[in-house]
């Protein structure tokens, strides 16, 4: 984790990565999560587990109407939208914290981005084959960081992972470029659970360093790991026990540069988090 952004959004909410590892809570609104559909598709419910995720730790909310777990069928941006702006626009109305949007449609990105959401979380890296561009073009109107995942059909790779992960983010900073977008608008995830087997997930933690810089030039990394498959399918594991193994990932993650962790179980991650922060920087930065 060495390079360092500020981003200062329109309402005053501001955001610094690179002094210590920042925690995005996640919100799911959605009725089949793999984790936690359900949970929270009220807006009460939404509320409360927003207050909860900032009372426990989280610098970032990541809110998502549309469950991306293997085999998902996309909704049409509309149904997305009817589904997400209603609660959306209240979490934006009491978050004390910026707000993320979970989703790879322009058209929803840009309602979102309307109503004053303050990152958008794009799971195909602004590659979505039906829209070429058209993320990116929201982006740079609006002027809003985008983390740009690592995403494919399928877990074959012609050559090295990391080399192709690279050159998937080259075309991802090229698309954002053209549409207008600024360097520091780009964070990096290395879409671990996406287009990846159990044992291309592991490499990809084990070599995460070198995803840090693309073409020479560093960027911010998300690692975002939560209760997902591999962890279950290493260690056997249904996806309410999986918080521990998280935990373990995300540590690992800190030590190899993540700037932020996108996690279930915000309090306890959160904690060892600051510990591992402690430990790296000597408590300099809190």
């Amino acid at each position: 984790m060495t390079v360092q952004r500020k981003y200062t959004f329109a309402d005053g909410k501001s955001l610094v990565l690179g002094k210590r590892t920042l925690v995005m809570g996640i919100l799911n609104i959605t009725p089949d999560s793999f984790s936690d559909g359900g949970k929270f598709n009220s807006r009460d419910k939404a509320l409360h587990h927003l207050e909860e995720m900032v009372k426990a730790g989280a610098d970032i909310i990541d809110v998502g109407a549309e469950s991306s777990r293997p085999g998902f069928t996309p909704m049409p941006a509309h149904e997305e939208i009817e589904r997400l702006m209603p609660i959306l626009e209240e979490i934006l109305k009491f978050s004390p914290v910026p707000v993320s949007v979970d989703t790879f449609k322009a058209e929803t990105a840009r309602v979102a981005a309307q109503a004053g959401v303050h990152i958008l979380n794009d799971i195909w890296g602004l590659q979505y084959d039906a829209e070429p561009g058209a993320m990116a073009g929201v982006a740079a109107e609006y002027g809003l960081p985008v983390i740009v995942m690592h995403n494919q059909n399928g877990t074959a790779y012609t050559g090295d992972i990391i080399e192709v992960m690279q050159g998937f983010y080259r075309d991802s900073l090229r698309i954002g470029q053209e549409a207008g977008m600024k360097d520091e608008q780009f964070i990096l995830d290395p879409g671990i659970g996406f287009g990846k087997t159990v044992e291309q997930n592991v490499e990809v933690l084990q070599r995460q360093e070198e995803l840090l810089q693309v073409d020479g030039r560093e960027y911010p990394l998300l690692l975002a790991t939560s209760r997902k498959s591999f962890i279950g399918k290493t260690l056997g594991l249904p996806v309410e026990e999986r918080m521990e193994a998280t935990g373990a990932t995300c540590v690992l993650g800190i030590v190899k540069g993540a700037s932020i962790v996108r996690v279930h179980d915000v309090q306890p991650i959160a904690r060892m988090c600051r510990m591992t922060d402690v430990i790296l920087r000597s408590g300099k930065n809190g």
